[in-house]
């Protein structure tokens, strides 16, 4: 398997994650899948897929996690930081508590994951970081996605220094950024129909574009919205 590229992808039972991860099975890469209850896919080649029990919230995970998945296949090309939680409250009535984990999981836990892979994505010349922010990491959109949007404008940010220490390691950085996306964690918080959302395949074939993009044509955001507003 010597040359075939190799991305670790958090969140990826189900949504976005799931979607990226069988988009870039069916595109050649080997995966290594960060789940918090790890089950193979039914469309995976067992001996393509590394699994690991991946929990976002644990500031150890993502060092074990990277040394596994370099143990496995010997390398690793690509990060795609999708897992993510949302707590829609205001920034009045949020405590320090939610500010802490949304934080934690949608911030902190991303860095490590880029941090953790850093040697072997520049070993590879054209190492690659995807992180799912969100359009709330842009704007903010209503009183209740306030809270979300602190710790996607973080993730936002994150990703552009990501980006800056990688630049001269061949590393890019991109944050992808969607507003409402057909997930149980945006049927969650909207009573749109799903055909009226970004569908997490459209995601996917953004993620795989992005991935294989050569180091001159780097792309540092990539908003993406299921319905019309002034800018995005």
């Amino acid at each position: 398997m010597t040359g075939t590229r190799v991305a670790m992808i958090s969140g990826a039972n189900r949504g976005i994650g799931a979607a990226i991860a069988k988009r870039l099975a069916d595109d050649g890469w080997l995966l290594s899948l960060g789940m918090r209850s790890p089950a193979m896919p039914d469309w995976a080649a067992r001996d393509r897929v590394h699994l690991f029990a991946y929990d976002a919230r644990n500031a150890q995970a993502e060092a074990a996690w990277a040394a596994e998945a370099q143990a496995a296949f010997g390398r690793i090309d690509a990060v795609v930081a999708n897992a993510g939680i949302v707590i829609p409250k205001t920034v009045i009535e949020a405590t320090d508590a939610d500010v802490d984990d949304l934080m934690a999981v949608n911030v902190k836990a991303p860095r490590r994951l880029a941090a953790a892979a850093w040697e072997a994505l520049a070993e590879s010349g054209r190492g690659r970081v995807i992180v799912i922010a969100s359009l709330s990491g842009k704007r903010v959109k209503s009183p209740t996605s306030g809270l979300y949007s602190m710790s996607k404008f973080a993730a936002v940010a994150l990703t552009h220094g990501i980006r800056q220490a990688g630049w001269d390691l061949g590393i890019r950085a991109t944050a992808i950024c969607p507003s409402f996306v057909a997930t149980d964690m945006a049927r969650g918080l909207t009573d749109r129909a799903d055909s009226a959302m970004t569908d997490p395949d459209d995601l996917a074939r953004a993620a795989s574009m992005l991935l294989d993009l050569p180091n001159e044509a780097s792309v540092a955001e990539f908003t993406v919205n299921c319905q019309l507003e002034e800018c995005y």
